[in-house]
């Protein structure tokens, strides 16, 4: 294997692990510095690591040792599904001997030299399937093992890597929402139907990930802070609001039940003063919280939250929250990967879509486009402060280039949730203005929402479906707005793609009359530069330009064909490494 070649799939690795903030990651090493009897382990398991070693030596197919010149791609294959049959550790302790068992078994049988190469490469390999920060330990082996071996374990990775890449769309979507993705001619993935869909019938129903109410409605009671559901005033002793001290930007809830789970899936770590981690988590000697410390750094974020009034600063944190309520929760054996964290009774499964649950919130999230931007550089010290002062360590998983792109990603895939039409108008310039999928127009939204399957809906000026909202609550159901026949893209508008109705002039008489159509074209398109910074390529916009002058056509902003929308690296390698045909003898050896 060449050294592009290890430098890509530790780059794949890095990205991976950056594009999941895991609990398990800052607890493992939290564990680590602060409890002896976590160090003492590995010398207690030295008896049992000499008995499994003398067992590896004598099981190979053969019935002897495997030379490292006889291994081939289709070996190191057989191998990688043996482990993966294998059931794995489950519990944190269980976790943890099995790291140290299956390091130390690699050591011993690294030490009999060339000969048994491969046994102690699947042996690495499985400590580095449970170790929480894989980047970090194929360092570590690419600095103490020989450079054979190095490579044979970077070869099980890089098959791993593309197996689960090959694989991911699957197991996503799920067979009963009626969808596939797949990709398209220009290298865009679609949303197909898969199969025959009337006009009027809903597609697939989906909760979000994570969703935010607008500035304005958040501190009001008028609406539920986590499903969106209105509620009606004066609010009823049902619904529920927490002490001013403890609920720092005045939200409401319309039960008790969306009360649990918003505490459970990002309150109570990034608003209270409650413990990150289960009490079954902590070690007996960590150190006490800086709950001073953890306040004011929650007050600072909340200052700028309500100061700024944006949508995504807020989603990111909340998303960052979640993952760490997620893998807190499995740690302590109270969620599987399904995220039994929620009570809803319809399993939210917004991300928890993978049949076999291999595929986490992170492999979804690193999927979905976003928008190269810049944010504001007052933001990010201000969520890793909270971050640090709730779990050090936490915050170095959030980077500049991380935050970034989860801020461009909140901004390119963000669904507009629910109508109105009091919503206070912006003093930004129209460019500033956050965008949101909606074909009612971002003025007229509740709130904004991640949805992990719908983030792949593509935009059209003419929709094969609508988003609609009809429980009042961020439940959202895509329904047809024609008949699709099995294979017909899955397409929704992001804006309003009417033509609007314009009031006759201020102080003058006459009837409303109705947009042109290149007025319409105009506008719709350059919203669409604004929010998404693409130039639509559908059918309609293609056949109304065709009339337009080529000023006409600069007046819309646009250049057509414009696109500049993104895929992380990590996610591109992945798609083209799952198209890499075998690598041949030459490339293990």
């Amino acid at each position: 294997m060449s050294e592009t070649k290890t430098r890509n799939v530790l780059a794949i690795a890095a990205a991976t692990v950056a594009t999941g903030v895991l609990a398990y990651v800052v607890y493992f090493d939290y564990k680590r510095r602060n409890d002896a009897q976590f160090r003492r382990k590995l010398r207690k398991e030295k008896k049992r690591i000499d008995k499994t070693v003398a067992q590896e030596q004598t099981s190979s197919p053969s019935g002897g040792p495997v030379l490292s010149s006889d291994i081939t791609p289709e070996m190191l294959r057989a191998a990688l599904e043996q482990v993966k049959q294998e059931d794995p550790p489950t519990s944190t302790e269980e976790k943890e001997t099995y790291f140290m068992t299956q390091v130390g078994m690699g050591e011993q049988l690294a030490t009999q030299g060339p000969t048994f190469y491969l046994p102690a490469a699947i042996a690495f390999y499985k400590a580095l399937r449970v170790y929480p920060s894989p980047v970090e330990l194929i360092v570590i082996y690419q600095k103490t093992v020989p450079e054979p071996l190095f490579k044979l374990i970077i070869e099980l990775t890089n098959l791993d890597v593309a197996a689960r890449a090959s694989g991911y769309y699957d197991h996503f979507p799920p067979k009963s929402m009626n969808v596939e993705i797949k990709p398209s001619e220009n290298g865009r993935k679609v949303l197909l139907v898969t199969k025959d869909i009337a006009a009027g019938e809903t597609i697939y129903k989906e909760f979000p990930v994570v969703a935010v109410l607008d500035a304005d409605l958040e501190p009001s009671g008028r609406y539920c802070s986590h499903c969106f559901r209105e509620i009606v005033q004066p609010a009823p002793p049902s619904s529920w609001q927490l002490p001013e001290d403890a609920n720092p930007l005045g939200s409401t809830y319309c039960s008790e039940k969306c009360f649990t789970i918003s505490k459970a899936q990002s309150t109570s770590l990034l608003f209270t003063q409650e413990p990150p981690l289960p009490a079954e988590l902590a070690p007996p000697t960590s150190p006490a919280l800086d709950t001073a410390g953890r306040k004011l750094a929650q007050d600072k974020f909340v200052e700028y939250i309500k100061r700024e009034k944006r949508a995504a600063p807020l989603l990111v944190a909340r998303f960052i929250a979640r993952q760490v309520a997620l893998e807190t929760a499995k740690l302590a054996g109270k969620a599987s990967a399904k995220d039994k964290v929620d009570t809803e009774a319809e399993a939210e499964f917004a991300f928890t879509d993978a049949d076999d649950g291999d595929y986490l919130l992170a492999d979804h999230m690193e999927r979905l486009r976003y928008l190269e931007i810049t944010p504001n550089a007052e933001e990010l010290p201000l969520v890793a402060a909270v971050l640090e002062k709730t779990l050090p360590g936490l915050e170095q998983f959030v980077t500049d280039e991380r935050h970034s792109m989860l801020i461009g990603k909140m901004l390119y895939n963000a669904i507009g949730v629910g109508s109105r039409d009091d919503k206070p108008e912006s003093t930004a310039r129209p460019e500033d203005i956050e965008k949101t999928r909606t074909s009612a127009g971002t003025q007229k939204q509740l709130g904004s929402a991640l949805y992990t399957l719908s983030s792949y809906a593509n935009h059209s000026c003419a929709p094969s479906a609508k988003l609609t909202f009809p429980k009042g609550t961020t439940e959202l159901h895509v329904v047809a707005t024609k008949d699709l026949k099995k294979g017909d893209e899955v397409s929704v508008a992001y804006v309003d793609v009417t033509r609007r109705s314009i009031p006759p002039v201020e102080g003058e008489e006459g009837e409303s009359e109705e947009e042109s159509v290149v007025d319409a074209r105009r506008r719709r398109r350059v919203e669409l530069a604004r929010g998404w910074r693409f130039a639509c390529p559908c059918a309609r916009c293609e056949e109304e330009g065709k009339e337009l002058t080529s000023e006409q056509k600069g007046e819309e902003g646009v250049e057509d064909g414009k696109d500049e929308s993104k895929l992380e690296d990590s996610a591109r390698k992945f798609e083209e490494g799952a198209q890499q045909p075998s690598k041949s003898q030459d490339d293990v050896e």
